[in-house]
């Protein structure tokens, strides 16, 4: 008798288990069905406002748009969906150039900003503003007619130019700047002194090259020179 209580009693407490199981179960479903609920009174007023948000906004475009105009522009985009994915392709490839522009754009930014900061540290930017003043001077100085008479002669110009750069004339010229620097004796050299110093051949080619410079620049030689000058224009 009493093993029978026992087991009665373990039958008992099985049933409440899984009453208790099936409680829990219907209360969870109780409260799914209410999360729906509530979920779908507050998706109703929305997909309601979205219908009418899309009725108003086919409704202005309903003289122009056609359902075979999206059935056409569907079939196209999918007869191109290699070239559209080719597209993309290119916009990530053009992004990937962008960055790297970007970066190569802080790079010579950078590199710039060095190089004034050194030529500023150098002094080319003053020498610059004073080259500024030279030219200022200049304009201020020269007027127009100036200007034209020197593009007229600025073959002639660059013509004595080159011909004065030249290592044997600037060798001449360094050796008689070196020449009249020096100091010479304190009283005046006599005429026998003189006499002498012209025997010797290098003395007298300079006297013959000074006499070739006299004569260039006498009248008459710049006279025929810029008879010449004129022909060769």
């Amino acid at each position: 008798m009493e093993k029978e209580n026992v087991l009665l009693h373990e039958k008992v407490d099985h049933l409440t288990a899984q009453v208790e199981l099936l409680t829990r179960h219907a209360e969870q479903e109780q409260r799914r069905r209410q999360e729906l609920e509530e979920l779908k009174e507050d998706l109703i007023p929305i997909g309601n406002q979205m219908v009418k948000l899309t009725i108003d906004e086919l409704a202005e475009i309903d003289t122009e748009f056609e359902l075979e105009d999206l059935l056409y522009l569907l079939k196209r985009m999918l007869r191109n969906t290699q070239l559209i994915l080719t597209l993309f392709d290119r916009v990530e490839a053009l992004m990937d150039l962008a960055d790297e522009a970007e970066l190569l754009g802080r790079q010579i930014f950078s590199t710039s900003v060095e190089g004034l900061d050194r030529l500023e540290r150098e002094g080319y930017f003053d020498f610059a503003r004073e080259s500024w003043l030279i030219v200022d001077r200049v304009v201020a100085e020269f007027d127009q007619e100036d200007v034209r008479a020197l593009g007229e002669n600025i073959v002639t110009i660059l013509n004595t130019v080159r011909n004065m750069t030249q290592p044997e004339v600037m060798g001449l010229m360094d050796d008689a700047v070196g020449a009249l620097q020096q100091e010479g004796q304190a009283k005046p050299p006599s005429l026998l002194t003189l006499i002498r110093e012209v025997r010797k051949p290098e003395v007298r080619l300079g006297l013959y090259r000074l006499l070739n410079v006299v004569k260039a620049v006498s009248p008459e030689a710049a006279a025929e020179g810029q008879i010449e000058r004129t022909n060769r224009k």
